[in-house]
């Protein structure tokens, strides 16, 4: 099923086109990774689906309705899901009270001040937690966990909306080569398994070929190519653009040490 519908988004800054006439769909339960050099318009396309940026021109429509040029919150509240690639958690809180904050937030109830609220939906907190694999540190301060855990927290945060759609900006960024490889194992179960479409950036080409169903690369704002890994992998232009030799193994983990 179709859940996401791109087209024709374009996006100024002055003169610059940081993205022009970009179209894609996503289906629910699947990952989609966007790729491309520096300033290829990455983060524009994937902050005017986020609400971050209204787009000059262009559609986009979520599940049949229309969320082009609407201000973040309206677009989380209509099933739009994000993680940051600096992980975005209350340090100071326990792993579950971080889950339990997103919770009351989405059910409505984060403007009134509850001296119990340490027990409101901790039950479904809890169930979050289990599902990233971080139940046994419900009680921890995220202050205590290795970055890549606080990366799982944060995606539990952002499953607790139940969105139908999870915007991740650079989710590997930081994180050491394993949990990397778990992170993005992870998610893609969580996507298929609740049907949740899944829109990313990534550098990591690892996170990318290993994790992606489909791959788009854009170069100057433009889409030059879209397919699956395979057909990216072996696509001449994207290696001579972006990839290099970026189908052998060794410059995959090159890349990877650049970025890290």
């Amino acid at each position: 099923m179709t859940l996401l519908v791109v087209e024709g988004l374009t996006k100024r800054f002055g003169g610059v086109a940081a993205a022009k006439d970009v179209s894609f769909t996503l289906d629910a339960g699947e990952m989609l990774a966007i790729i491309g050099p520096n300033g290829a318009g990455k983060s524009t396309t994937f902050n005017m689906v986020g609400g971050q940026l209204k787009p000059d021109s262009g559609t986009i429509a979520l599940d049949g309705r229309s969320i082009a040029g609407l201000p973040a919150r309206a677009i989380w509240k209509a099933g739009v899901g994000r993680t940051f690639q600096v992980a975005q958690t209350f340090v100071s809180m326990t792993v579950a009270e971080n889950v339990q904050m997103a919770l009351l937030s989405h059910h409505g109830r984060s403007r009134s001040l509850f001296r119990d609220a340490r027990a409101l939906h901790r039950d479904e907190a809890l169930g979050l937690l289990a599902g990233v694999g971080m139940r046994q540190d419900a009680e921890r301060s995220v202050s205590e966990l290795a970055y890549g855990d606080v990366k799982r927290v944060e995606l539990a945060v952002a499953l607790a909306s139940r969105p139908k759609l999870l915007l991740m900006d650079e989710p590997t960024a930081g994180m050491a080569p394993r949990e990397r490889s778990g992170l993005m194992a992870l998610t893609a179960e969580v996507a298929r398994t609740n049907r949740i479409g899944v829109l990313y950036t990534e550098h990591d080409m690892e996170a990318v070929f290993a994790h992606a169903d489909r791959v788009l690369v854009l170069v100057r704002g433009e889409i030059i190519a879209a397919g699956t890994p395979e057909e990216i992998r072996a696509n001449p232009r994207v290696k001579q653009v972006y990839l290099g030799e970026a189908g052998t193994e060794a410059a995959m983990r090159a890349r990877r040490k650049a970025v890290a």
